[in-house]
């Protein structure tokens, strides 16, 4: 079973947390491709949802933008905005 980008809950809360920290760190779009090392069309893809990160690209754009990488995984606004709810037994 195949699932495009755009349409995975994972992708869209990675795409928005990168853009909200890149943003309140005044970079552009370029600024944070040259710090971490990647193209500067490729940022764009990934806040679009448009694209896949890799594990090691994770950790390279979490470095560029101060975080540690899991909070780049993490959805803002507390357990009720979860799309990943852990089932109790």
């Amino acid at each position: 079973m195949s699932i495009k980008p755009d349409q995975c809950p994972l992708v869209a809360i990675f795409a928005a947390n990168v853009r909200r920290r890149r943003l309140a760190l005044g970079l552009s779009q370029e600024e944070l491709a040259e710090r971490a090392g990647v193209h500067r069309t490729y940022v764009g893809m990934l806040e679009r949802s448009e694209k896949n990160v890799t594990i090691y690209n994770i950790e390279r754009i979490a470095l560029a933008l101060s975080v540690e990488p899991h909070s780049l995984l993490q959805a803002s606004g507390g357990a009720s905005t979860n799309p990943f709810p852990i089932a109790k037994p």
